[in-house]
């Protein structure tokens, strides 16, 4: 809105040719002084009252739609944009306001239409660069999203915000070629090795280390494998072991780029080449390199991001970043610097608060989930975060309604119903915790809700349908502990 705010004084020339009538020319310079001095709804009645007098006046129609806007109701200033444009099609500022309010009214498609028609008639105009980017990548239209998030860097090198969301860009796309190599299969020698990387980033060295032995075994020959191995090592200081692995990659045979083309496009660091192949094929190798390319653009846009003086993009990534790697505190306090710079975002309010849960500061989260909701109180996501957040603080008679209001919105949460029957059980009231804990036996991963549920069942005189959950729940944690014992083994950091 800042930048729109800004384009305000430069666009109320369209409205210049009222010059014609002394009467008419003060008014119009009235509702401009208006508009500079921020009293919009002022300036707004003004227009409409030279619009009566000159109908259909485009520059006059969009004034009166920017200043309905920038008093706040997009859902007025509709009409008198889309009249502007159909009067004068070619009237840019009309098409970029017009793609401002729609954008706000959640009518995203529409606001592409129109932010696109603004970078025909002006194919440099950052402002509509900006918002269309920005909307592609809201509707995961991602590859649409980073081209113009590439213009826009390109142009600014310095625009934080753009390198940003070219870094996101980059990262969904990744997602999605992952997503495509996990359909062709999710034992290949090319999936382990993606989840290990994500392992690695996220310092899980031992799941990391376990996924890239499992992949050696189905690829001793691929380049990478065993410096990856001796990088984990180098980690867990085992320099003897990491010597072995390196050496073993210096033994492997030279790559042969007439039949490996992907792999050495990727060594050569020639991504747009690769990506130009891969973007033709539909294989295992194929979605690997991708999604490897892909995550390779975003942490260089990321990397270019934190060269730039401190920005809330920057600390968004940091956020990110350590809430992956489950280091709350300092997200939250990522977040917080994020606040710093734009103390009313919703988003970096929002992730703010779930840091803070995650890290226990309940007390802290409560009053950001709130200020949230008063915001939304629709927001299904929030009723449950605030009132799992009270039930956190032992508040379960609160935290009911909340869970109650977040299930009209999204009936089939799970983690909803977990939550509400916590609560019911917490206060005594079995019988109502019963049938939100059988619709979240899905999420039962443990035993717990299988064990909660037949105590709910014995506690309402049904001890039959209590003792067959407690066959079941005895039954997983049989498996649960012969699982975790396995998983121990299988995660141990071993010679190579």
């Amino acid at each position: 809105m800042k930048f729109l705010r800004l384009l305000v004084t430069c666009i109320l020339a369209w409205s210049s040719a009222l010059a014609q009538s002394d009467n008419l020319a003060e008014r119009s310079a009235q509702a401009r002084d208006m508009m500079a001095a921020g009293k919009f709804n002022e300036a707004a009645g003004i227009y409409r009252e030279l619009i009566r007098q000159v109908p259909d006046n485009p520059g006059l129609l969009l004034n009166l739609g920017m200043a309905l806007q920038m008093a706040g109701d997009d859902r007025a200033s509709l009409p008198h944009l889309q009249a502007a444009v159909r009067v004068d099609p070619k009237l840019a500022p009309a098409w970029l306001f017009l793609g401002n309010a729609y954008l706000h009214l959640g009518r995203t498609a529409m606001a592409i239409e129109a932010l696109e028609m603004v970078l025909r008639l002006q194919p440099d105009h950052q402002a509509a660069r900006t918002l269309l980017a920005g909307a592609l990548l809201s509707l995961d239209r991602t590859r649409e999203a980073s081209a113009q998030y590439r213009k826009l860097v390109e142009s600014d090198s310095a625009n934080a915000s753009a390198w940003y969301g070219l870094g996101r860009s980059y990262e969904s796309l990744a997602v999605r070629e992952f997503g495509a190599l996990s359909q062709l299969g999710k034992d290949s020698a090319f999936w382990l090795i993606l989840t290990a990387e994500v392992k690695l980033r996220d310092r899980q060295l031992s799941s990391a280390f376990y996924l890239y032995r499992r992949a050696l075994e189905k690829a001793p020959n691929m380049h990478g494998l065993h410096a990856a191995l001796a990088g984990i090592y180098r980690q867990t200081e085992h320099a003897e072991w990491a010597a072995v692995e390196e050496g073993k990659e210096r033994q492997l045979a030279p790559l042969n780029c007439s039949t490996q083309k992907l792999e050495c496009a990727w060594n050569d660091a020639r991504y747009e080449a690769l990506l130009a192949s891969t973007g033709t094929m539909n294989s295992s190798e194929s979605h690997f390199w991708a999604a490897r390319t892909y995550n390779q653009l975003a942490l260089q846009a990321f990397i270019q991001l934190e060269k730039l003086p401190p920005s809330p993009e920057q600390h968004q990534v940091k956020g990110q970043i350590l809430n992956r790697q489950k280091r709350y505190s300092e997200a939250a306090n990522e977040w917080r610097a994020a606040l710093n710079f734009s103390p009313d975002n919703p988003e970096f309010t929002e992730q703010l608060a779930i840091n803070l849960k995650l890290s226990q500061d309940y007390a802290a989260a409560l009053p950001l989930f709130q200020k949230l909701l008063r915001n939304k109180p629709t927001s299904a996501e929030l009723n449950y975060l605030l009132g799992d957040t009270l039930l956190d603080l032992q508040r379960p008679e609160d935290a009911i309604p909340y869970f109650e209001r977040s299930l009209q919105h999204s009936p089939n949460s799970l983690p909803t119903h977990k939550s509400l029957a916590r609560a019911n059980l917490s206060i005594g009231k079995d019988s109502a915790a019963i049938p939100h804990l059988k619709l979240a036996l899905p999420t039962d991963h443990d035993g717990s809700l299988h064990f909660q549920l037949a105590q709910a069942y014995r506690a309402t005189g049904q001890p039959g349908l209590a003792a067959r959950l407690l066959a079941e729940y005895q039954k997983m944690q049989g498996s649960r502990a012969a699982e975790s014992q396995s998983t121990q083994e299988e995660l141990q950091i071993t010679p190579p």
